[in-house]
């Protein structure tokens, strides 16, 4: 009996995803809100403390690959994990803002790529140009069982969805977030891509050359347990995994937030991404009966711990839709273009 309940504590309760047939919510809520508070469309356009927040964290972490040019090993795992992880991390949610054009503004679109070539320096690996690719199609395609790529593959919940299989799965988190979306909806590389891989080794190769391997594992490793095991990586599971039914976005309102670009705002960004996370709890304020009484969350720990032991959660507590579209469509770059030649 008991051998049969510590086996019941490594399995998983489900076994597939929440399936929807409705649309996602952030659309007719935004029409909504907008049509109550017209003001809010005073809080949509850029903000210049994104790319002020980026700049001083980025010559903070090379400051930091300077100083630890000479430490022990171990010394260097904890300033990565506890400096380096944490900067790093909100420095990839700095990309996040960057990716939505929040910090020059949608009419200057090259100045946003290459602040978010500039911020993505310290975490190592080039990341700015193909999150943005994937991640508007988040948006725009929320729970898409095709194009949203945010959404773990059936794989992922086979393998991973025992209490064992959740801790791996969120130590492994920055490697399922940077691949999965490559290998399951591979896209023409762009050319700014290809400037984003350049800038990135050439960085690299001057970290190496200049302060050694010390210093340049301390960046790699800030990225990879930043994104992590780590208190702000709860943000990757709070934002839409599903902890109670019926709900597929969650906010976080707590103390991170301030480190984090207000990225746990999340009801209210997918409501309007046009406004910078600086301005989101203004939304809040302005819009309190929309947003009160939808379940949110208070601590980014919290969620990893309840992630790894309720038998609920896993990868499979996920909202997906059928897709409407061919895997031509999804893999489209300008899928304008193809509605456009299709009706001419």
């Amino acid at each position: 009996m008991m051998l049969r309940e510590f086996l019941d504590f490594f399995r998983s309760n489900k076994n597939d995803f929440y399936w929807e047939a409705t649309d996602e919510p952030h659309a007719s809520r935004r029409k909504q809100i907008l049509a109550k508070y017209p003001q809010i469309k005073k809080l949509m356009g850029h903000d210049p403390r994104i790319s002020i927040q980026l700049t001083i964290m980025v010559f903070v972490q090379l400051c930091m690959s300077y100083l630890v040019r000479n430490m022990s090993w171990m010394e260097i795992i904890f300033l990565s994990y506890v400096v380096g992880g944490t900067l790093n991390h909100s420095l990839s949610l700095g990309l996040h803002e960057v990716a939505h054009n929040l910090a020059f503004g949608a009419h200057r679109p090259f100045a946003n790529r290459l602040i978010g070539f500039f911020a993505n320096l310290p975490l190592g690996v080039p990341a700015s140009i193909t999150f943005r690719k994937y991640h508007l199609d988040h948006h725009k395609y929320q729970g898409d069982e095709l194009i949203d790529v945010d959404l773990p593959t059936k794989i992922e919940g086979i393998l991973f969805s025992s209490t064992i299989g959740k801790f791996v799965f969120i130590v492994l988190q920055p490697l399922f977030y940077c691949l999965r979306p490559v290998i399951v909806l591979p896209k023409k590389m762009t050319f700014l891509e290809i400037l984003n891989w350049t800038i990135q080794v050439v960085f690299d190769c001057i970290i190496f050359y200049s302060f050694g391997i010390k210093s340049l594992a301390y960046l790699w490793l800030g990225t990879l347990l930043g994104l992590g095991l780590h208190p702000i990586a709860g943000h990757f599971i709070a934002e839409h995994y599903v902890f109670i039914k019926g709900f597929e976005t969650y906010s976080y309102y707590g103390p991170l937030n301030l480190i984090t670009f207000n990225v746990g705002y999340h009801n209210e960004h997918h409501d309007f991404p046009n406004i910078p996370g600086y301005r989101l709890p203004e939304v809040k304020k302005i819009a309190p009966e929309f947003y009160d009484n939808l379940p949110c969350h208070h601590s980014w720990i919290k969620v990893l711990y309840d992630f790894i032991t309720c038998t609920e959660m896993g990868p499979y507590a996920r909202v997906k839709r059928k897709t409407k579209y061919t895997r031509e469509w999804a893999k489209a770059s300008d899928r304008q273009s193809m509605l456009d030649s299709k009706t001419n």
